[in-house]
């Protein structure tokens, strides 16, 4: 069994793809220092990040690929699977590898499974964008929460960088402990002390750290809910279905809805 270590990025992984044509050897597994080992190796490879390489390995990419599969490329290694790295470095190699083009092949296992988890983490980064729900804090930052299934922050943060430069505003991930926060200049990723003063153990923003105006926003924007909505109508199921109960608790609107 080959076996080649990495660093755990993006661009390291894409240096093993470069070093393994380099030295034809393609490792059945990709570790990190500390990693478990097999009990039987034939060979192994410490591949160093360089940002050259990666650089090469991309641009090939980009000229075999559409920019939708490059997309569904960086989806899967943001999804934080088990085994994604191997599954995308298997891809790259049917891409370089394949006299025709094979992004649309969808009876290659490699291909299908690329794409299935590339929908599900698309899918979570629109959930994150539909639901963010900023909250104006007493220095004037306005701050929202969010607790998405993948790592899809990094790949969502440029729809807010585009359409809000007129004030600041801070996006937290509370799962993963970091977010990025814009001082209407520079965006820049931040990590927030995890002692309850800004978050609490229940994963919300602390209500002394809030605009003594947000209170009055969030009633007004839970009374605009109830009143659009019609009790006839209501469809708790397809509710449920178009706003998952998983981002409820992130929802002022859905805060007496929440069963606990």
């Amino acid at each position: 069994m080959s076996i080649f270590y990495y660093d755990k990025t993006f661009d390291g992984l894409l240096s093993t793809v470069f070093d393994a044509y380099r030295l034809k050897i393609f490792p059945e597994l990709l570790l990190t220092e500390g990693d478990v080992e097999p009990l039987f190796m034939t060979r192994q490879h410490t591949s160093v990040t360089d940002a050259a390489k990666a650089d090469r390995v991309w641009t090939a990419l980009g000229k075999r690929l559409s920019g939708r599969a490059l997309n569904h490329i960086m989806y899967v290694w943001q999804s934080e699977q088990q085994g994604a790295d191997m599954l995308i470095f298997n891809y790259i190699r049917k891409v370089i590898d394949s006299p025709t083009p094979i992004e649309t092949d969808f009876t290659n296992s490699v291909v299908s499974e690329m794409l299935k988890i590339a929908k599900r983490v698309g899918n979570d980064r629109m959930h994150l964008i539909q639901f963010v729900r900023f909250q104006q804090t007493k220095e004037g930052i306005f701050f929202a929460l969010v607790s998405p299934d993948y790592n899809v922050l990094p790949m969502s943060i440029s729809h807010f960088t585009d359409r809000f430069t007129d004030r600041p505003w801070a996006i937290y991930d509370i799962k993963r402990k970091y977010g990025f926060y814009y001082d209407l200049s520079v965006l820049k990723e931040v990590v927030i002390p995890d002692d309850g003063n800004v978050i609490t153990s229940g994963g919300k923003i602390n209500p002394d750290f809030l605009h003594e105006n947000e209170r009055i926003f969030q009633n007004l924007w839970v009374t605009y809910f109830q009143s659009i909505s019609i009790q006839e109508r209501a469809n708790p199921k397809q509710q449920a279905r178009c706003m998952p109960r998983r981002f409820w608790h992130l929802l002022p609107e859905m805060y007496d809805r929440i069963i606990t």
